[in-house]
């Protein structure tokens, strides 16, 4: 077999251009799965509304002046999946360290926040990078801006 290689430049360019798809392939392969990794897949027709803990990710970002909404970035603000907690749904964050938990206001979006996954502003980047990937409770109190749609008790 290598002997035939030996021979002739193209079957050296064909074997090199195979070898090279096949890394394509098998790096894009891993890369879309690790995208999802930790994230719950939905179930159809499965809708949150205000009142409802459900389990989330949460990764922080750190970067960016203006959030989706328009609004300046400041501590407070997440970015969410909007087809499942739009733009102005009010969150309250359970899990992970202390000084994390707390009520959150979502003001952002992002093309990696999908699904059950929520995206937390925070001012210093190496804090956010210690934050990491963390599985949290996520309770809705607000789903997007209409006060209607609160959760009648908070607790």
């Amino acid at each position: 077999m290598l002997m035939l290689l030996a021979r002739s430049i193209w079957r050296k360019l064909l074997a090199t251009a195979l070898a090279a798809v096949a890394f394509v392939l098998v790096y894009q392969a891993s890369v879309i799965d690790s995208q999802r990794a930790g994230v719950e897949p939905m179930s159809a027709g499965q809708r949150l509304s205000a009142g409802v803990k459900a389990e989330f990710v949460a990764t922080a970002y750190c970067k960016g002046e203006r959030t989706a909404s328009g609004v300046n970035v400041r501590a407070g603000i997440a970015a969410a999946d909007p087809g499942l907690l739009p733009e102005g749904s009010v969150v309250h964050v359970d899990g992970g360290p202390e000084q994390y938990r707390g009520i959150y206001t979502v003001m952002d979006t992002g093309p990696m926040v999908r699904g059950r996954h929520v995206d937390l502003y925070m001012w210093s980047c190496y804090e956010a990078l210690d934050f990491g990937r963390r599985p949290i409770t996520l309770t809705i109190l607000r789903l997007g801006w209409n006060p209607k749609d609160s959760s009648p008790k908070v607790k």
